[in-house]
């Protein structure tokens, strides 16, 4: 049976009791709207841990864009009963004041990781989703905590937080999970239209088609092609990078990093999709 907690300090004091028990606690942090991809890290952190926490909590400061929060998917109980099939302990879904009952003010500094792709056009978005994750930590102090590969820069920002805050829990990245047509699975997927929703999966496979023309045409011309597919199609594709995993610096030549991600945004109608794979 899951606990539905939304304070602070009820949630500290269960986990305390569980703690003194010798239990270890996974943690999945989300903005709701759970689907197939956020079960699959409830999963990863059930089978690691003895106690799983799920937060729910639309956080306001990373969003730059004011509509996108008001239309962001809500449904918590529709949340709860999802959950209710995959092992959940504790969901913990605070309001926004009991979150940040003072202004914020904490501003980190992730150096080049921030200055590229969703750093570039979504100015503030990693500072607001570090100072989330770095109080989500604070309040649950997990062992591990589990994301999904599919915000790979977002990911790699958190990995970054935790080295930088020397914070003991263990990130724990999972594959990004696809529908049917190898779509990546989103919570924004809710807001395209019927027709949108047939063109979405193009993304994944120009990104797959573009993965193969790797050392045989140049960096350029492949970014070339990715874009120059998905917008004559109907996106509009906000950028397509290629990069290197480690650090997410463009590169100018297949051989200037030992492993490559192609990293994706791109608008269809009104709806910003991203995506990723590795080259």
């Amino acid at each position: 049976m899951i606990q539905t907690i939304n304070t602070i300090k009820a949630l500290q004091e269960a986990l305390k009791k569980d703690r003194k028990e010798g239990k270890t606690v996974g943690f999945v942090p989300t903005m709701g709207a759970l689907h197939e991809g956020h079960l699959k890290l409830v999963d990863h952190a059930s089978e690691e841990n003895d106690i799983v926490v799920v937060s729910i909590f639309v956080n306001p400061i990373q969003f730059n864009n004011k509509e996108d929060l008001e239309k962001y998917p809500r449904d918590v109980q529709g949340d709860i009963d999802k959950l209710e099939k995959h092992h959940t302990n504790y969901v913990f879904a605070p309001s926004v004041d009991e979150m940040y009952p003072d202004e914020v003010t904490k501003h980190y500094n992730f150096g080049t990781l921030e200055k590229v792709m969703e750093g570039k056009f979504r100015p503030g978005h990693f500072n607001g989703v570090a100072v989330v994750v770095h109080r989500l930590f604070e309040i649950v102090h997990p062992d591990k905590a589990y994301f999904g590969e599919k915000d790979f820069q977002q990911l790699a920002i958190i990995r970054k937080l935790v080295e930088t805050e020397d914070l003991s829990v263990k990130i724990k990245g999972i594959p990004t999970i696809r529908e049917h047509d190898g779509l990546a699975m989103s919570s924004r997927n809710q807001r395209l239209t019927q027709e949108e929703r047939k063109k979405a999966p193009l993304i994944y496979q120009t990104l797959c088609n573009a993965s193969e023309k790797k050392n045989k045409e140049t960096v350029e011309d492949v970014k070339r092609y990715v874009i120059e597919t998905l917008n004559k199609n109907g996106f509009s594709v906000e950028y397509f990078e290629l990069v290197d995993s480690q650090d997410l610096q463009p590169v100018s030549n297949w051989n200037e990093a030992e492993s490559l991600r192609g990293c994706i945004a791109a608008f269809l109608g009104n709806v910003r999709l991203i995506d990723n794979i590795a080259f």
